[in-house]
């Protein structure tokens, strides 16, 4: 079965991110601001590389990072609201 993210592969035109398309890559939920601060911590994606003064990363990289850092949300907002509401 495919992740999510495994599509996120499919559809990106390269075989690399530039840290400046982090945001367009993943949908919005990371800036190339914050990627920076993490990789600055030594938190980012592995196998980052320089081209000229450009970052970028290995597609296959991102993905297992996202993969790493996300978690499926097991209750969505009904579930929780009818739970809430039952209590009350």
């Amino acid at each position: 079965m495919n992740t999510i993210f495994e599509e996120m592969v499919k559809v990106w035109p390269s075989a690399i991110v530039a840290r400046t398309e982090i945001y367009s890559f993943t949908g919005g939920l990371m800036s190339e601001k914050y990627i920076a601060n993490l990789d600055s911590q030594g938190n980012g994606p592995a196998n980052r590389f320089r081209v000229g003064r450009k970052i970028a990363y290995p597609v296959i990289d991102v993905v297992k990072w996202l993969e790493s850092r996300g978690s499926k949300i097991k209750k969505g907002p009904k579930e929780y609201v009818k739970k809430v509401g039952a209590l009350c």
